[in-house]
């Protein structure tokens, strides 16, 4: 299983990007793709998955899927400089339980190699 994750750069703060992660070697439908992010010396943090999203990218990030191109999109719209981090993808099975423990990084299975967001004032 590979997660490609893509998309990162420099960007100012106010400034929007999207990332994309392409899935390969799994039955895309059969999983959910979210994304993470660890910021500097902080801890790996959950970002959205599906329509579920953390209070801090809440009305600014926006996920999507193309399930023809087995990938996941993040548009991050309104950047800040508290979203400068690496950002992650990662698979979890689809279950009804998959919404509920969104947030535990536990539950994913498969990570991909992250993609580097920095944001300037």
């Amino acid at each position: 299983v590979q997660l490609q994750a893509s998309g990162g750069g420099l960007v100012q703060a106010g400034d929007s990007l999207r990332l994309s992660c392409a899935a390969s070697g799994l039955t895309f439908n059969r999983y959910h793709l979210g994304w993470f992010r660890q910021a500097p010396g902080k801890e790996r943090e959950f970002v959205a998955l599906s329509t579920r999203y953390a209070n801090s990218v809440k009305g600014r990030f926006t996920t999507s899927r193309d399930n023809a191109k087995n990938t996941v999109y993040l548009q991050m719209n309104s950047l800040k400089l508290e979203d400068t981090a690496v950002y992650y993808c990662a698979a979890t099975l689809r279950t009804s339980d998959s919404f509920a423990y969104a947030y535990n990084s536990d539950i994913y299975e498969f990570w991909g190699q992250g993609t580097l967001v920095t944001v300037s004032s």
